[in-house]
């Protein structure tokens, strides 16, 4: 099963709903709030990290170690 970020367009709400491929493919998933099968995909960008002068470089730099977030 995998996790989908679905938006209903009947009652325009937001789920995150565990699916197989087939069942997204072929739209029998029902919307949890009113059960109409139109549910789209939502797209979200994934979290990024910014470095700053006064910010770490890596959240997990214990465990990485000191050339963590370096390039090459």
């Amino acid at each position: 099963m995998i996790f989908y970020d679905l938006r209903c367009t009947a009652c325009n709400t937001e789920h995150n709903i565990a699916a197989s491929m087939a069942e997204k493919a072929e739209k029998r998933i029902p919307c949890p709030d009113c059960g109409s099968f139109e549910l789209e995909t939502v797209f979200k960008a994934p979290p990024a990290f910014v470095k700053g002068s006064n910010m770490q470089s890596c959240p997990n730099q214990r465990t990485c170690g000191s050339a963590c977030g370096r390039a090459g």
